[in-house]
């Protein structure tokens, strides 16, 4: 199993504030440090001083650790060209040394493509654009050296692109196809993925969606073992039902929510928890650090909870 550590940066965060959260998580063992591309608040929060690109961020992180996987959970299509997203991904790809993983979706957040002068088409054309940017990607990245890589689809266009700069990584970095969609989601995941991520589900929901993906799989006859499954869910644990309970209250959750839908309570509780989606066919679990600040319920997870999960 995998264990990521995974933050919402537009809630409020500098760079530094980023650097000082992988550090850590690198220093404490955890796999992955990954991040929301997100460019606008959620909910009742400053979002001070204002939202950092994760491209930019990710390649600054890359040069200041040496060993934790870094990534997004997950970019938008709507966000970036596909043919600039591969140039940008590889980039950061040779400045870690191999260490990046790509996360992609096709976008929810309106407000914040309004907010920013981003177009928002309907969710049948974003479906669309993220399976063509998935297509062109992947061809991009295989594409052997010398050669050249065209594509004519719907909303995408390229003539004899150079297919360059190579990812360090090969064929390709790590993908991530993710959403709580029961078609064509897992359709996209088997056909271009490495791992089938499922953001915020229940137990249930993430049992019901393996067979989906089994199933798409089998249509294209890639063996379903080949694609990993992951769940993101908050994180928010206490040695104590007060510590917990404080922690609760600190990111605007209640102590009943953050049970049922998220890796919360006690340590027992947590480690449960996680025991039961690994059951289940979790190969990585994305755990939501909301409160930047709190780097001791990082320490927590790392220390009291990870090391008895199964």
């Amino acid at each position: 199993m995998r264990y990521n550590i995974f933050i919402e940066p537009q809630q409020g965060a500098t760079y530094d504030k980023e650097l000082e959260i992988a550090r850590l998580a690198e220093l404490l063992g955890f796999n992955g440090y990954f991040r929301s591309d997100h460019f606008l608040k959620m909910g009742n929060v400053s979002g001070l001083p204002g939202p950092t690109d994760s491209w930019i961020s990710l390649a600054g992180i890359a040069r200041e650790t040496s060993t934790i996987r870094l990534g997004t959970l997950l970019s938008s299509a709507t966000f970036r060209y596909p043919g600039h997203l591969s140039i940008m991904v590889s980039q950061v790809d040779h400045m870690s040394n191999g260490r990046v993983e790509l996360g992609l979706g096709a976008g929810w957040y309106e407000d914040e493509h309004s907010a920013y002068g981003i177009p928002f088409p309907d969710q049948g054309t974003r479906f669309e654009r993220l399976d063509e940017q998935l297509a062109i990607l992947t061809g991009i990245w295989g594409t052997p050296s010398g050669e050249s890589f065209s594509f004519d689809g719907k909303h995408y266009h390229l003539e004899s692109c150079p297919a360059l700069p190579k990812p360090l990584q090969s064929p390709h970095p790590h993908l991530i196809v993710g959403g709580l969609g029961e078609k064509r989601t897992p359709r996209m995941a088997a056909r271009y993925a490495d791992e089938y991520n499922l953001p915020f589900a229940s137990l249930d929901t993430f049992k019901s969606q393996q067979p989906l993906a089994d199933a798409a799989c089998e249509r294209i006859s890639r063996d379903p073992s080949s694609l990993e499954r992951s769940i993101a869910l908050v994180a928010c644990c206490g040695t104590s039902e007060a510590e917990f309970i404080k922690r609760a209250a600190a990111i605007g959750r209640e102590p009943s929510e953050l049970r049922t839908n998220g890796i919360a309570g006690l340590p027992g509780e947590a480690i449960e928890k996680l025991n039961q989606f690994r059951e289940a066919g979790a190969t990585s679990i994305y755990l939501q650090v909301l409160d930047l600040d709190d780097t001791e319920l990082i320490e927590l997870i790392a220390n009291d909870i990870l090391p008895h999960a199964s």
